[in-house]
């Protein structure tokens, strides 16, 4: 409960009003500090805890992030620091058990504050997302040891983590990996490589998905391995159209030995695992495009308010309110199937897994037409760096391809419909 406790302590914090957004940061007034339409307030419907640390959440988003998020894009900085001020918060290890170190919250909980930490940067925000999945796997699958090894450090964010699924070769069809993991003695010794590794060298502890088997998903086990441990190598940065306040790289193993005891769970469990992890992951990856969606609605109520056209502001057009209409219903019903996907998650119901691969798909989809959208409603400013609506379009459209792209979510639905 300590994280709970911070949250308290810094719940009275004094919330600052923006106006019409004109400099290189998306700055905004909090949903709790200014007139927001109740149609597509984000606490409506929660309890008092949970609106609680949504206020925390947001304000932290407000003064720690949103006037930081066009430089770290342009810079492409990691914002360490500002992440493990975010962990102070219980922002590292939101879903991890309290005994080592993490808040205990719930996933609907976990959807709830990255929704609002997105709203000051959806890329910094994306990647504590997947750093959250990576130790609440270890926490979830590792044995005690492992637990109390590594959680602590994570929930602090002391160190960082990534997960390491896809390849070079295989994308959606993950179980077609590669990258193998043959026992010698003590240790395994990995050979192959990974692709699009969020965090790749920046990060301590990598979470691999590796073949120790024959082929198939049975034959996937998943080890933990340290930067530093000889053979393990990174490729050089990526450069992407948004996501930038994280680094991307391959990860590469070359006779990389690790120690039998950093297998998580038994020889042959990996799949299994990573799609656990996944599920979870879709939710926050949804969640992420929730918060950018919500800002960018704020941002264009604004700009609608102040810009004029033809003697009248832009707020005054029939056409333009019912566009606004539109980007509103889209955001209430994504959050609403995220909500219930993180529930059905948490109560380990039997439809969770179609629930999510929903959530994610109808989300992604929806926030990131309601964030082109905004840019569009923002006319040529809006294309301008300017202004904050283009990075988001840039930082969420990723958000359609990883955690599974929103084909293969097609597949899982379809899949889960026809199960008999």
């Amino acid at each position: 409960m300590m994280a709970l406790t911070v949250q308290r302590l810094l719940w009275k914090r004094v919330f600052t009003a923006s106006g019409f957004v004109r400099a290189c940061v998306p700055l905004f007034s909090s949903v709790h500090s200014r007139t927001v339409s109740t149609c597509i307030d984000p606490s409506i419907g929660l309890s008092d805890d949970q609106k609680e640390f949504q206020k925390i959440a947001f304000s932290f988003a407000l003064n720690e992030m949103s006037p930081h998020m066009a430089e770290w894009d342009q810079k492409e900085i990691f914002p360490v620091e500002t992440m493990r001020k975010a962990a102070q918060l219980g922002f590292g290890g939101i879903y991890v058990r309290q005994d080592v170190g993490g808040s205990g919250l719930s996933r609907v909980d976990t959807s709830i504050i990255f929704e609002a930490l997105s709203t000051g940067c959806a890329s910094t925000t994306a990647y504590i997302s997947i750093h959250n999945m990576c130790a609440w796997m270890i926490d979830a699958f590792g044995s005690e040891e492992q637990r109390h090894m590594h959680c602590p450090k994570l929930c602090s964010m002391e160190k960082f983590a990534s997960y390491c699924l896809t390849e070079p070769g295989s994308g959606s069809d993950a179980a077609s990996l590669i990258t193998t993991a043959r026992r010698e003695g003590d240790s395994y010794i990995l050979n192959g490589s990974k692709a699009f590794i969020s965090g790749g060298g920046d990060t301590d502890l990598y979470v691999l998905m590796c073949r120790t088997g024959d082929k198939g998903p049975k034959g996937i086990s998943c080890l933990l391995v340290e930067k530093g441990t000889p053979g393990l190598g990174f490729g050089k940065k990526e450069r992407k159209v948004g996501w930038n306040s994280q680094p991307t790289r391959a990860v590469i193993f070359e006779d990389c030995a690790v120690p039998v005891s950093n297998l998580i769970g038994k020889e042959g469990d990996g799949f299994s695992i990573a799609m656990h992890g996944l599920n979870g992951g879709r939710i926050n990856i949804a969640s992420c495009s929730l918060g950018a969606a919500y800002a960018s609605i704020l941002l264009t109520q604004d700009y609608l308010k102040v810009r004029k056209q033809f003697g009248k502001p832009l707020a005054s057009s029939q056409y333009l309110q019912f566009k606004l209409a539109e980007m509103a219903t889209g955001l209430v019903a994504a959050r609403l199937i995220v909500r219930n996907a993180a529930a059905a998650l948490q109560e380990d119901r039997q439809d969770a897994v179609a629930l999510c691969a929903m959530a994610k798909l109808f989300a992604t989809d929806e926030c990131f037409k309601i964030c082109n959208q905004a840019l569009q409603m923002h006319g040529g400013y809006g294309y301008l760096k300017d202004y904050a609506v283009q990075q988001f379009v840039r930082d969420i459209r990723v958000h359609q391809i990883l955690e599974g792209t929103n084909e293969v979510m097609r597949m899982l639905i379809s899949r889960n419909l026809f199960d008999e």
